[in-house]
């Protein structure tokens, strides 16, 4: 009977101590969306977009950028007149840092202006195979790679936005190194695995993936205009994003990421904002 008793007592103890600790921790409240931006606002925010501009690395049957003046500030300045600044851009919808809807390689599945808004922003989680990658330009990601990030960091979410962090953005904006050809014109860059992307959406059930990379698949398989890993991406109907920059910034998790790309109607790709926000 003392046992019970106290077993009794301790439970009473507890139940009057979590309200008060829930309390204390914030659990509980409706957080505003003025408190959460309060809070936000004091986070790191980390670019992961490159700079476009005629000439950057880009896929090799895409044409180069174009560019018009249209309007400038000075009198006479463009083609139309003066006082403000304003130009016409002719560039591929795969264009920089960009995204790639379903529709770009599925017929039938989402384009640019389907995807939903609330899969713009997303947990982020950034598996780092830079080491690998600079000690082999032809390394594709593992499962033990995914898995030894599961180990440090627990399960990868449902509906987050993986990135694979290959470091390949540092050679940014140089189109040889970024596309690492040996002298037989073959590209030597890192790239996803197929395992890999099918445990990340078909297990995981992930919203999005992205490289650093001008491809999902290593530079050995494009150059043999083998795409089956971004066809696999896609067929999903989910997006993907290309020539991240970065990633070397933003934490292995915890980080938020925000996605933005305009809305073209039937919209095949489009260049993109991408930023992360740091916990």
């Amino acid at each position: 009977m003392r046992a019970t008793a106290i077993v009794l007592r301790v439970m009473l103890v507890i139940l009057l101590v979590i309200p008060f600790w829930a309390a204390s921790c914030g659990a509980g409240e409706d957080l505003s969306l003025a408190r959460a931006w309060e809070i936000i606002r004091t986070k790191r925010f980390v670019d992961l977009t490159h700079t476009f501009a005629p000439g950057i690395p880009h896929w090799k049957g895409f044409p180069d950028e174009k560019r018009e003046t249209l309007y400038g500030y000075e009198p006479g300045a463009g083609k139309l007149g003066s006082g403000f600044y304003a130009q016409a851009f002719t560039l591929v919808g795969q264009w920089g840092t960009h995204a790639d809807p379903p529709a770009h390689f599925v017929k039938g599945l989402r384009t640019l202006d389907q995807i939903d808004v609330k899969e713009m922003i997303l947990p982020l989680v950034v598996i780092d195979v830079h080491e690998k990658a600079a000690r082999n330009p032809d390394y594709t990601i593992t499962l033990d790679d995914v898995r030894e990030w599961e180990r440090r960091n627990g399960p990868i979410p449902g509906g987050a936005f993986v990135a694979m962090r290959t470091d390949w953005s540092k050679r940014w904006p140089d189109p040889k190194a970024m596309a690492n050809a040996d002298e037989k014109g073959i590209a030597h860059y890192p790239g996803w695995s197929l395992p890999v992307l099918k445990y990340l959406y078909e297990e995981r059930k992930i919203a999005a993936s992205g490289h650093e990379t001008t491809d999902t698949d290593p530079g050995i398989a494009t150059s043999k205009d083998d795409y089956i890993l971004e066809t696999y991406v896609l067929k999903q109907n989910r997006y993907q994003i290309e020539l991240l920059a970065n990633l070397d910034q933003v934490p292995q998790a915890g980080a938020l990421v925000v996605v933005t790309f305009p809305k073209p109607k039937d919209g095949s790709g489009f260049p993109a904002r991408v930023f992360a926000i740091l916990p």
